[in-house]
């Protein structure tokens, strides 16, 4: 059975200075920016991915001690790990208790790589056929990571033509002052349009005086030039 100790000795094994100190950069550890307090090690993904994939077995007590570690690329782990015990789970007992897991750790899921590269593949498929109040109430949330949990859950519900809750969800959050609240918004938007454009002209017509430009221009990234200069320059 694959303990904390092994598994965070593994990860060691490919890491890289220069990676480290790209990473802090990309990831804004800057005094004052978003991700001041994580520690990187220089782990890419796909090196994180296949030594995740060796140690799905590892016990959920020794997952958590990744997943609260202060190195980034251990955090990515534990929640890459957590992903596949749930896409492994052979019951709806299972699937619930990582859902439950993951929810308890929302407050170590704290950039937004880790939010993208889990709560899609934990959230989505263990709402699309339940209640969803959850995603309401962390879209109107405090915390930064939270908020962007509820918006960028619905990636997995968008993929099985269910839209019933991306643009409501996006509403609530248009308002957000963050950058990353904008773009996970505008991501979302620009996914439902894929399956109706429509709902999402429809959306964004109504919004237009109070989505940010940001969300706005990820939203219209796949419309045709001309329309999308429209969209720009007010012109709808």
């Amino acid at each position: 059975m694959s303990d904390f100790k092994t598994v965070q000795k593994e990860l060691r094994k490919y890491a890289k200075r220069k990676t480290a100190a790209q990473s802090r950069k990309f990831f804004k550890t800057g005094k004052g920016q978003y991700a001041e307090n994580s520690l990187f090690i220089g782990v890419r993904v796909p090196d994180i991915r296949k030594v995740a994939k060796e140690h799905v077995g590892i016990s959920m007590a020794e997952m958590k001690k990744l997943i609260k570690s202060q190195i980034h690329e251990e955090r990515l782990l534990g929640l890459i790990i957590l992903v596949n015990k749930y896409k492994n789970a052979k019951s709806e007992k299972e699937e619930e208790k990582v859902y439950k897991q993951y929810v308890s750790l929302f407050k170590y899921v704290d950039n937004w790589d880790l939010v993208d590269a889990s709560c899609p593949y934990i959230v989505g498929p263990y709402l699309l056929a339940r209640d969803r109040s959850d995603l309401y109430k962390w879209a109107k949330s405090d915390h930064l990571w939270t908020k962007r949990i509820a918006m960028v859950s619905n990636w997995w519900l968008i993929r099985k033509n269910d839209l019933k809750d991306v643009f409501k969800i996006a509403q609530i959050l248009l308002s957000d002052e963050h950058d990353l609240i904008h773009k996970a918004v505008g991501w979302m938007l620009r996914e439902a349009g894929k399956k109706d454009l429509k709902k999402l002209e429809a959306f964004l017509k109504k919004n237009y005086s109070k989505i940010p430009r940001t969300s706005l221009r990820y939203a219209i990234e796949r419309f045709p030039e001309v329309k999308r200069k429209r969209y720009l320059e007010g012109k709808i």
